[in-house]
């Protein structure tokens, strides 16, 4: 009997449970999102369809480049285009150097943004506006090529690598975002607490403030690493020693200029006598690429959600 009613009252609840039902999108509304992902599907084929020929060329030999038999996969697979761009000395050193001014260019470039971007989102901060009417105005004017190059050079900082570390160590679109972050992300009650905790100002930030901004360091270690590993009008103007060149002006000069001082000279013979012009190419556009991909996976959660923090707040 017991077992009847509760049969009965299952199939009661049942009934009285309202029915859901599928909201349906408007045509209008599905017509564009099938436009929208048809043209997002479109984009991404136009950027992934050269990186894949790229990558497939690097890997095939130079007879199947030469001849264009290559299209999106290797034809007749190696590697050697890669043992003789990774022999080269030159190659070796820029991709060095490259790296010294990426790790070091990027705590640098951090620093000094967190430093000036922190206080002008403090709305205690005397004269905050007139300092970034004044870093605003240097988006629009600067000072020219060069006023630029005597200051670097009165500085002592002509062919050194800090040539390429300290003159645009601080960008001032970094700036906007980290000040929109710190001014829209951070709770004023937090700030409050620190007061009567004791903490200072460096206290506040280092224990409080920095914790909860690794979206905002993700977006502007992104930002400056990118820049820092691409660096090339500033390493072509203030430097003149070859052994202090990134990675890009060591490219400039083995395919563009086909430069035969030292060792390119020996690189550029071989690639005469092994028809190895093109997919050497390829693979050293891949080797250039490789150290900005492999990072981008690990901070793009970071990266996404910071960029948007600072877009949609201020």
């Amino acid at each position: 009997m017991s077992a009847i009613s509760t049969s009965a009252l299952t199939r009661l609840r049942r009934r009285e449970r309202p029915a859901t039902t599928k909201v349906r999108e408007p045509l209008r509304d599905r017509m564009f999102m099938v436009v929208i992902t048809i043209m997002l599907v479109v984009a991404l084929l136009l950027v992934l369809a050269p990186l894949v020929f790229i990558v497939a060329s690097s890997f095939s030999s130079a007879e199947a480049v030469n001849a264009g038999r290559v299209t999106f996969w290797p034809v007749d697979f190696s590697l050697h285009a890669y043992q003789v761009a990774l022999s080269n000395s030159q190659v070796l050193q820029g991709y060095y150097n490259s790296l010294i001014y990426a790790v070091f260019g990027t705590l640098i470039s951090v620093t000094l943004t967190v430093a000036i971007a922190y206080p002008l989102s403090r709305k205690t901060f005397f004269g905050r506006n007139v300092i970034m009417t004044l870093l605003i105005f240097t988006m629009l004017f600067s000072g020219g090529l060069i006023p630029t190059y005597m200051v670097v050079q009165d500085l002592g900082m002509l062919d050194t690598r800090w040539a390429l570390l300290i003159p645009n160590a601080i960008g001032v679109w970094q700036v906007i975002i980290a000040r929109t972050f710190f001014a829209n992300s951070i709770p004023d009650e937090l700030y409050e607490a620190s007061m009567l905790d004791g903490a200072g100002g460096l206290r506040t930030l280092w224990s409080v403030v920095l914790p909860l901004s690794k979206p905002l360091l993700a977006v502007l270690a992104l930002m400056y690493a990118i820049f820092q590993w691409n660096t090339y009008f500033d390493a072509l103007v203030y430097l003149k020693d070859p052994g202090l060149y990134p990675l890009q002006i060591v490219l400039r000069n083995l395919l563009i200029l086909n430069e035969t001082r030292s060792g390119a000279q020996d690189l550029a013979q071989q690639m005469e006598q092994q028809q190895l012009a093109a997919v050497l190419r390829y693979a050293l556009i891949v080797v250039s690429s490789l150290p900005v991909l492999l990072l981008y996976p690990f901070i793009a959660r970071h990266f996404t959600k910071g960029v948007m923090v600072g877009a949609v707040k201020g």
